[in-house]
């Protein structure tokens, strides 16, 4: 069964089981053509569980209101800059980036030049039966895999590019009223997602 908005207490989730989320080395998070697919990839380390289990944020009386985040490299950690070093920043051939008119940031790591390799991040407000209508979406119709890390849902999936030789994947963290999605492929910096989980809610 699906969650509703405005549900009044979370569910507790049953028969879940935990996996060890393999994450690439410094050496595939570099932009390289030819990195090996790997099918337990993932933009950040972390437990995983059925995809058949559906996302489950707890509901609060009050939310918090969250600034969101106006600096792509602020929200990282510095190993993780470490990690993307050598990558562009927001290159103005990809279109809009930064921060959009309505404060949502978006981050687009990733040279023009390179046929996949690259990750892209969009920050922005989300209220919470849309996030669960998206996230339950996922889970059931394309076989992510949701937890509930650092007091939000995240979901996540990675499958093998369909022309190259890489592994793309999408990582999703939400928490109060606040959606982190990012798409990436052949570029999954370690601990990515929980830098920018740990800068905005601290």
């Amino acid at each position: 069964m699906k969650l509703r908005d405005g549900a009044a207490a979370a569910l507790i989730l049953a028969g879940i089981v935990i996996l060890a989320a393999c994450t690439p080395s410094a050496d595939e998070a570099t932009p390289s053509g030819s990195a090996k697919p790997s099918a337990s990839a993932s933009s950040d380390p972390g437990p995983t569980k059925d995809p058949s289990t559906k996302p489950t944020p707890a509901p609060t009386s009050t939310v918090k209101a969250i600034a969101l985040p106006k600096d792509c490299k602020a929200i990282l950690s510095e190993d993780v800059l470490a990690q993307l070093k050598d990558v562009p920043l927001n290159d103005p051939a990809f279109g809009e980036s930064g921060i959009l008119e309505n404060g949502t940031l978006v981050c687009i790591w990733g040279s023009p030049q390179a046929d996949t390799t690259g990750l892209t991040t969009r920050i922005e407000r989300m209220p919470r039966g849309k996030a669960l209508d998206m996230l339950n979406a996922l889970a059931d119709t394309e076989g992510y895999s949701c937890f509930t890390p650092s007091g939000g849902t995240r979901c996540e999936k990675t499958w093998q590019n369909e022309k190259y030789p890489v592994t793309d994947g999408r990582t999703l963290f939400w928490r109060d009223d606040v959606m982190i999605d990012t798409r990436y492929s052949n570029l999954a910096p370690k601990g990515y997602t929980s830098a920018i989980v740990k800068a905005i809610w601290g």
